[in-house]
């Protein structure tokens, strides 16, 4: 299927999350009592909802976006490019507003696809989920009620690799490795970005980290199609 596709017709995208409020003691009364609901289902040994709720970010319900980075590529005679760009900061509003924008105007072409690292599992239901939540339209490319499987324009990586193997989760980091992507040395993980957004309240911190995954993204598409890797010279931050 792959050797079909137009690698410039792909936006490749990853999010970061965190919880909709710093800290549990801050939720309004009704949603402190559904998270209790959640956290009796999700807690190891003696946890408590208020510890459990750094993990808040991962469900929709309960967290927010504070940034999306996308990119895609464009190949001339002599070298292929990435463009990066971010949406990010406090406003969740505005981070969909400009992103779904983008998306309507650049990317709602029938052989547009969109790309991420178990995204049809996390990024892609969880923008359309706060989308909505805010009280906004969904882009063509993720609304997907009532279209067949073949008919929806989502690639994942992680799916791809599993070639019908459903028996586990295989990280991006796992196969960047045995892959031989070059990445930058980590100075964050997805578990530190709640405390570095909430505590250091150090946005731009994240906006690198996303940046960096959505690029390996699309090195780990390339892999796949055995395409050479996107050099570090022609990655352009816009």
């Amino acid at each position: 299927m792959l050797e079909n596709i137009n690698d410039e017709n792909i936006l490749f995208i990853d999010i970061e999350t965190v919880s909709m409020l710093p800290s549990f003691s801050l939720l309004p009364e009704k949603l402190k009592y559904l998270w209790n609901k959640k956290a009796e289902k999700l807690k190891v040994a003696d946890e408590t909802a208020d510890e459990l709720f750094s993990k808040a970010g991962i469900y929709a319900e309960f967290g927010k976006i504070i940034c999306i980075s996308c990119g895609f590529l464009k190949t001339s005679d002599k070298a292929t490019y990435f463009r990066i760009k971010s949406f990010y900061g406090d406003s969740e509003k505005e981070i969909l507003n400009g992103f779904n924008n983008l998306l309507d105007s650049s990317f709602n072409k029938s052989d547009n696809l969109l790309c991420a690292h178990n995204g049809k599992e996390f990024d892609y239901p969880y923008i359309s989920r706060r989308t909505l939540i805010n009280g906004l339209k969904l882009p063509k490319i993720l609304n997907i009620a009532g279209k067949k499987p073949w008919e929806i324009s989502h690639l994942d990586t992680m799916e791809l690799w599993k070639f019908g193997d459903y028996k586990s989760y295989t990280s991006l980091d796992l196969l960047s490795t045995i892959f031989n992507i070059p990445t930058p040395k980590d100075d964050i993980d997805g578990s530190m970005v709640g405390e570095v957004y909430w505590k250091d309240k150090d946005i731009e911190r994240i906006v690198t980290y996303c940046q960096k995954d959505v690029l390996t993204v699309a090195q780990l598409y390339l892999r796949y199609k055995g395409k050479p890797l996107i050099e570090k010279k022609n990655v352009i931050i816009v």
